[in-house]
């Protein structure tokens, strides 16, 4: 009861200093890109075994869009979006980032500048101590860090320093890239990738988000200058591969700048979808032949998906372009309180690591394959431990809300489950709802249904916070978006 009245105090306290009116200032935009690609060989993040890459089969990508809203010469608010060809956002590389900026951009808030990650598997590990890297021949987490942040923080400063004068608009199309990947069963148990060709099998245990959410910005003589793609999807087609990849963002890039222009901006976003991916759960045989008959691979048809829709949306509403919006970004941290991890839990998980331990003391070959898996359960130990000198321990995040004319842009840095993300657009205010999730360090945040279910991706071991996080997630933000949309005293 506590825990839930300091947090209604703290929503309060929120919104009544975020209480900023809503009236339009001239909107200045600026854009960069930047080559975010490691020198090889490189150990990759996303899978429990180590891989290192030693081949480039694509270029990675850190695109910048900077905004600011201005009465005059005043700055009424700003907001610098940054996304990463990446798995995820750490803290400490976005404090990073922001001391570098602060260096190099006194006038701006480094508080302003938002990083998230598309989620691709075939990116640089960026968590030190993650794997079992070798310390030789293979470009160290720490050599790579200083490399990413000095790249993106030129590119911030270029945006910066380029803002002038521009139109806005969004639209909303829809594409078929995200499926739910989580199988559920007659007994009650889901599995991620589960197998669906069985009597067992139920129904895809949650929601899929198929809304394709765009925005554009022209500058001043009306030339398109950048654009944002917001699918409820992570970046996973090729994400085993043992090579550096963006994945399905590189030809969605390709195919958009040959339409538009190769000077154009593009922006990917990764919707709420952590219990989603671009692989088939079903209709395999169906789709496949479909690709065939396209002489496509399965990138080359999701890239073309996702551009047909982005066209779709740009020829309905290129002319309904917004010079003067209302814009407001506001940043806060937020305190959720923590999944409990129970003794029964805690039990399985240090069976489970000392196990693992023991394959790698048996045959010290396998370490590159069960390190991740003895530390994976061992947090889970440490946890527990924890909870007994704190036994309501909470996960500090920070929460961004933006909101340009009519829509509004909200983050999280968790792989959120999608249907908090549904929840989120089914009670905002704005007449188009973005969900930017992986702003942050990206652990999983299931529901109720999902830790039900049990699997990968909803037991303890696999995230931080659990569904009641979650739900105050989804009510701060909605509570932060209706602040935006209410009446100026």
């Amino acid at each position: 009861m506590l825990r839930r009245f300091l947090f209604t105090v703290g929503l309060l306290m929120n919104l009544l200093l975020s209480a900023t009116t809503s009236a339009a200032g001239e909107l200045l935009v600026g854009t960069a890109t930047a080559d975010i690609t490691p020198p090889i060989p490189v150990a990759l993040a996303g899978q429990f075994e180590l891989r290192i890459a030693r081949t480039l089969e694509t270029p990675l990508t850190a695109s910048v869009v900077a905004m600011e809203s201005r009465e005059g010469e005043k700055s009424r608010d700003a907001a610098v979006m940054v996304s990463c060809d990446l798995i995820e956002i750490p803290v400490r590389v976005v404090t990073l980032v922001r001391e570098e900026v602060q260096k190099r951009l006194a006038g701006l808030d480094p508080k302003k500048i938002v990083l998230n990650g598309t989620h691709t598997h075939t990116a640089p590990v960026l968590e030190p101590g993650q794997y079992a890297i070798p310390h030789e021949g293979v470009t160290s987490v720490e050599e790579y860090t200083a490399f990413l942040v000095s790249r993106i923080a030129e590119a911030v400063t270029k945006a910066w320093n380029g803002r002038a004068s521009a139109s806005v608009t969004w639209g909303l199309s829809h594409a078929g890239v995200a499926y739910n990947r989580r199988a559920a069963y007659a007994d009650g148990s889901s599995k991620m990738y589960g197998r669906t060709d069985t009597p067992e099998f139920r129904s895809l245990e949650g929601y899929e988000d198929h809304d394709v959410g765009t925005l554009f910005f022209w500058n001043k003589a009306g030339k398109l200058i950048g654009m944002v793609v917001n699918v409820s999807c992570t970046a996973q087609e090729v994400e085993g591969r043992s090579a550096v990849n963006a994945d399905f963002w590189h030809p969605v890039r390709e195919a958009l700048h040959k339409r538009y222009g190769p000077e154009v901006c593009i922006m990917g976003w990764a919707g709420a979808a952590g219990d989603q991916s671009p692989h088939l759960m079903y209709r395999k045989a169906a789709d496949e032949r479909m690709m065939r008959l396209r002489g496509l691979t399965r990138m080359e048809e999701i890239a073309r998906r996702i551009d047909r829709a982005v066209d779709d949306a740009y020829e309905a509403v290129k002319e309904d372009r917004h010079v003067d919006v209302p814009f407001i970004h506001t940043v806060e941290t937020i305190r959720l309180p923590m999944r409990l991890v129970t003794e029964a839990e805690c039990t399985a998980a240090k069976t489970a690591a000392e196990q693992a331990a023991a394959e790698i003391a048996k045959d010290p070959r396998t370490k590159d394959q069960m390190y991740v898996r003895v530390t994976w359960q061992e947090e889970v130990v440490q946890r527990f431990e924890s909870q007994k000198s704190n036994p309501k321990p909470t996960y500090e995040t920070e929460l961004h809300v933006l909101r340009i004319g009519d829509v509004v842009i909200c983050t999280n840095s968790f792989e959120l489950f999608t249907d908090y993300g549904i929840r989120i657009k089914a009670r905002s205010k704005a007449v188009q709802t973005f969900l930017v999730q992986l702003a942050g360090p990206g652990t999983y945040l299931p529901t109720e249904k999902a830790v039900r279910g049990g699997g990968y991706s909803a037991v303890v071991q696999s995230g931080l916070v659990g569904p009641e996080g979650g739900q105050m997630l989804v009510d701060r933000t909605v509570e932060a978006i209706d602040a935006m949309w209410a009446k100026p005293n």
